[in-house]
């Protein structure tokens, strides 16, 4: 599960470079100036019709040469021949990017690959590439799932490798957008499983990048959604007779998951999150991007003004009927986004790091986003 290489610079004892011990394969570094142009020019031979390689010699030949250089892409390109032909499984070439992942966080070939083994595997119905109908039964939904976090878990290894993998963010996103589907549990699921990461790496740019693409995602989402339901409320009362049961069931069960997400109340953890971070690890910049971006999402966002003007007429509405539950309490309870993520807040807290913090760059980057504030929220 884990390829490295053992400093070596001589063959010392009369053995074999290659070491295994738990799962973990050691090679020893002498050994590399002679393999890897070896594996090179047999393979290089092959393709240019120089020298016969069967198929049991072209999968091993190619293994040993891309566990050295994952990034050289003609080795790449006779595996994907040798699974279109069906000689190779693709799920052993995904284990094989996996281990070589393990050495080279961020090579793209190897990402690049992988991609493309995921897309002949939902291609060729080993995976069903549409998850959404019900005909399908659990099994192909439970192994897309087990496929999703196994990616998941290959691209936080990776990250966690190499700081600003954005190689390995960018497949965290292919994969959500391609086998995750972007659904809400995804999304929120992803929220909370790198919170942790970030809080961790407050200076990786590309984890954080990762956090506004779900954010963004659930308010388009959650805007697509609320689109569906207005139109499929007005179509029903135009003409009930066309409301099917199953529709129904459908609506009402993607309408329970959508109005599960508290989207300003996610919005403002998120911003809560940068200040912690911010007040912990001063002098980051990152941290202060990403609330800048939180808070232009909060503010700018269909999905959040619309749940806000909502909350509004839903205090209006109360107070109408009920003498002693005024407007005021109605906007307390809720808690709408207006008031929560305010720029006031973040005035307040700007004040506060700039009057206590002994940081040069805290300092810097505190005055920026004051400068920020006032120029694109107009406040």
């Amino acid at each position: 599960d884990e390829i490295g290489l053992i400093p070596c610079p001589e063959a010392r004892y009369n053995r074999s470079p290659i070491v295994l011990v738990e799962n973990k394969l050691g090679v020893e570094s002498w050994c590399v100036k002679f393999l890897l142009p070896y594996v090179h020019n047999k393979l290089l031979l092959y393709r240019q019709r120089k020298q016969w390689l069967n198929k049991d010699e072209l999968i091993d030949i190619t293994c040993t040469l891309l566990l050295l250089n994952p990034d050289f892409t003609t080795a790449w390109n006779v595996r994907k021949e040798l699974i279109l032909s069906g000689t190779l499984n693709p799920l052993k070439d995904l284990h094989l990017g996996k281990l070589a992942l393990t050495k080279f966080p961020k090579s793209p070939e190897t990402w690049i690959h992988r991609r493309w083994v995921l897309q002949q595997l939902i291609q060729e119905n080993s995976l069903p590439s549409l998850v959404t109908k019900g005909n399908l039964g659990a099994a192909p939904v439970e192994r897309i799932h087990r496929l999703v976090q196994e990616e998941m878990n290959i691209c936080s290894e990776a990250a966690g490798r190499y700081p600003s993998n954005y190689n390995a963010w960018s497949h965290r996103i292919w994969v959500l957008q391609h086998l995750g589907k972007l659904t809400v549990k995804v999304l929120l699921d992803e929220l909370s499983s790198t919170k942790y990461w970030v809080s961790m790496h407050v200076s990786d740019h590309s984890g954080f990048h990762y956090r506004q693409f779900l954010l963004k995602s659930l308010i388009g989402r959650t805007v697509t959604d609320n689109n569906v339901l207005v139109q499929n409320q007005m179509v029903n009362e135009q003409n009930p007779s066309l409301q099917k049961e199953e529709e129904s069931a459908g609506a009402e069960a993607a309408c329970a998951e959508e109005q599960s997400v508290d989207l300003p109340r996610r919005l403002e953890e998120e911003l809560e999150l940068c200040t912690e971070l911010i007040d912990t690890y001063p002098g980051h910049e990152t941290l202060w991007c990403h609330s800048d971006e939180t808070l232009n999402n909060s503010h700018h966002s269909p999905a959040t003004s619309h749940m806000a003007q909502a909350m509004d007429v839903d205090g209006l509405n109360e107070s109408s009927s009920k003498q002693g539950y005024t407007q005021e309490t109605k906007r307390l309870k809720r808690a709408p986004m207006q008031d929560s993520l305010g720029p006031e807040m973040e005035y307040r807290f700007i004040d506060k790091v700039l009057s206590t913090c002994r940081d040069v760059d805290q300092a810097r980057f505190a005055t920026a986003y004051r400068k920020w504030l006032l120029t694109f929220l107009g406040q």
